[in-house]
């Protein structure tokens, strides 16, 4: 991959940290999905994909990985060819497979940093209890559904989040667990009450998968992770 406007911009040994950096994503769907594509555009060759679902055609809306052409294959094998598309010098190991507290050491294994990019709420708790327990860094995205006007996310403390229904849960659940801060990335702007399952339009998760990866882009550069 040719990344010398990054790498103009950033600084070569900015660029070759991030080579060397390895980025766990759970859930590859909506924010997931984005975050694994900007970051590989960005520089960053090492990644660990999870996940254990197909593309639906309900999909294709809102992730990067659906198209008509992608509707029944795994989301992983998916993300993975794109990724290697971008930069065939990547290294991509792929779990299709679903997160639980019991196999959540095993598929995290060693990494830099983990994307809790998952909306089933209690895997979701699983993983960022066992991250915080073991000192891995940790970064979660939250609501991006059921929103359509100004997609501006924004990283804060779980502790200080408001107007999100995932978060108020995860929020909550974390604080039984003793579990005293973690970095979410969200939006600022309200949810709409939507009847049944959740409703999403393209660009908010794009919009927190972008953020997501600014923020771990800028944690490499600074020497945070």
């Amino acid at each position: 991959m040719d990344s010398s406007r990054t790498e103009k911009l950033i600084g070569k040994q900015n660029l070759e940290a991030m080579k060397e950096k390895h980025v766990t994503i759970v859930g590859c769907g909506g924010v997931g999905g984005y975050v694994a594509i900007f970051l590989a555009r960005a520089g960053v060759e090492r990644f660990k994909l999870i996940d254990f679902d197909i593309i639906s055609p309900s999909n294709v809306n809102r992730q990067v990985i659906a198209y008509n052409s992608t509707i029944g294959k795994v989301k992983v094998d998916v993300l993975k060819a794109m990724i290697l598309d971008i930069n065939e010098k990547a290294i991509v190991e792929t779990e299709n497979e679903k997160l639980s507290k019991e196999n959540v050491k095993d598929l995290i294994g060693f990494t830099d940093i983990v994307v809790d990019a998952i909306d089933i709420v209690k895997d979701k708790v699983d993983l960022i209890c066992y991250c915080k327990r073991q000192n891995i860094n940790i970064i979660s995205a939250m609501g991006a559904g059921n929103r359509y006007k100004n997609p501006e996310f924004y990283l804060t403390d779980i502790y200080s989040t408001s107007d999100d229904g995932l978060a108020k849960v995860v929020r909550k659940k974390l604080r039984e667990e003793g579990i005293k801060n973690l970095d979410v990335v969200i939006s600022r702007e309200k949810p709409v009450k939507c009847e049944g399952e959740i409703a999403s339009i393209s660009y908010f998760p794009a919009s927190s998968g972008a953020t997501i990866a600014s923020v771990i882009v800028n944690k490499i550069i600074d020497g945070e992770i």
